[in-house]
This record gives structure tokens, C-alpha cells and sequence, in this order.
């Protein structure tokens, strides 16, 4: 029996659209209550959130059973991080701050079994394979590993192309807030140098036949996304939905 198909990879190599969502409130319930809204992927945050291993497990479980596909923020590319996570089940990553092809190479080698890579080989005692339970998941594993890059800065947008030619990339992920910062627009996004350089990048990762990610909050901007390519769309997160309920439901009864 081998790994379990990666229905997002499958997804986004065949162009389809797929639109998730983060989980930042780092809970399982939270998460379940997520997965059950009907989105593609729930990106479980473990850069900006208070995830740790035991957190992110449990809320791979829970959204396990859902038709969302999960995806594991790590919190920095270490190939020691990419190993337990992969051991605890995720098949799909998302990295930040990818800079070059150098890094992206590594990446990649952290996700595969040797002679591909370095991925250390304890599958028996991981969820992963089912605890052992999946016969030929040494075998087969690598190939439904999903790995999304995460370019942020300029540096990274300068290397871009390098990036991109690194085989066993699956998609490309640009973050306009770092990138927002980076180019002199702290906590403004959504200004036109931004946007049109979220653009550009989003073309060039779809030119290259990769997987064109971005997280875009404002409809309107979602769609001109879309027409540069997106295929891997985060419309939200669930601290900001959740913190404007709240406050809108106090606000309508505050004196």
C-alpha cells in the first residue's frame, strides 16, 4: 500500500483553484470548527502563531477528516523541523523567507528520503505511515510531498527565477506583508508598488509551471490575483474573523 494521495499537490498541478485559509488560534477545536466551512486547504501557522509540535499534531488529526487538505507553516526551513513534521503527517509545507536556489535546493533534499535527500528514515514509529501500518510508505512518500516556498523580501523576489528552477518545488507563495515592509511600506500592503510587484511575481511563478500562492484579504485584489495566475489563494485567518465578531457582537449592545 503506498502514501496516501496528496489531493492539494494534485490539485495544484493540474490548475485548479484552490482557496484556504489560516489557523492562527493554534487549538483543535478551532481548527475542526474551521473544517468544517468548506475550504480547499487550512494552513495550520506555526510562524506567527504559538503552535509547537504537539499543537500542530493535534489539529492535523482534527482536520484530517475534513475535505480540507492540510498545510504546516513551519517557522523556519531547518531540516530538523521539516523531519518531525512530516513524521507527525503533514504532506504539505509552506516555508517563509525563501532568499535563493541554494535554499531551495535544501528544502527540497529535507523532504525526501536518501538517496533524494536527507529526510531521516523513521517511519515506524511516525503517523505518518500509519505507525507502520502503510507497507511501502518509504517508497512513496516523496512523491506526495507538497512544497510551497514562501518569497518575502527583495532578495527573495531577485532570485526568483533561481527558485523557481529548482525541481521538487511544487508552488511559489508570495507574502505581501514582509514584502510590503521590506519595500519600505510597512503595514501597507495593499499600496500599488506592492500589488504590482505581487503581480509581476505571481505571472512569472505560473510562466515557470509552477504553483502561484498569495494571501489576499481584499476581493477585488483576489481576483486580479486570479487573473495573474493564482492558483493557491488564502482569503483569510481565523484571529481576525474571530476578533471582529467578537467585538461587533460586544459593540452592539456596549452602552
Amino acid at each position: 500500500m503506498p502514501a496516501p494521495e496528496n489531493m492539494l499537490k494534485k490539485a495544484l498541478a493540474e490548475g485548479r483553484r484552490q482557496f484556504g485559509c489560516w489557523l492562527a488560534l493554534a487549538d483543535p477545536y478551532a481548527a475542526d470548527i474551521s473544517a468544517t466551512a468548506g475550504f480547499d486547504w487550512l494552513v495550520i501557522d506555526g510562524e506567527h502563531a504559538p503552535n509547537d509540535l504537539r499543537s500542530t499534531l493535534a489539529q492535523l488529526q482534527v482536520v484530517a477528516a475534513s475535505p480540507s487538505h492540510p498545510v504546516v507553516r513551519l517557522p523556519i526551513g531547518e531540516t530538523w523541523l521539516i523531519k518531525q513534521m512530516l513524521d507527525a503527517g503533514a504532506q504539505s509545507l509552506l516555508v517563509p523567507m525563501v532568499e535563493s536556489g541554494v535554499q531551495a535546493e535544501q528544502l527540497v533534499r529535507a523532504t525526501r528520503y536518501p538517496p533524494n535527500g536527507v529526510r531521516g528514515v523513521g517511519s515506524s514509529l511516525a503517523r505518518a505511515s500509519r505507525f507502520a501500518g502503510i507497507a511501502d510508505y518509504l517508497t512513496t512518500a516523496d512523491a506526495q510531498i507538497c512544497l510551497i516556498l514562501q518569497v518575502e523580501s527583495r532578495t527573495g523576489m531577485a532570485a526568483l527565477d533561481d527558485i523557481l528552477a529548482v525541481e521538487g518545488v511544487d508552488g511559489v507563495f508570495i507574502g505581501p506583508s514582509d514584502l510590503a515592509a521590506d519595500m519600505g511600506y510597512l503595514g501597507q500592503a495593499g499600496v500599488p508598488e506592492v500589488n504590482a510587484a505581487v503581480l509581476d511575481a505571481l505571472g512569472r511563478i505560473r510562466s515557470a509551471g509552477k504553483a502561484a500562492g498569495v494571501l489576499a484579504t481584499d476581493p477585488a485584489f483576489v481576483e486580479q490575483c486570479l487573473e495573474a495566475g493564482a492558483t493557491f489563494i488564502g482569503v483569510g485567518a481565523d484571529v481576525p474573523v474571530f476578533a471582529a465578531a467578537m467585538r461587533a457582537l460586544a459593540g452592539r449592545y456596549r452602552t
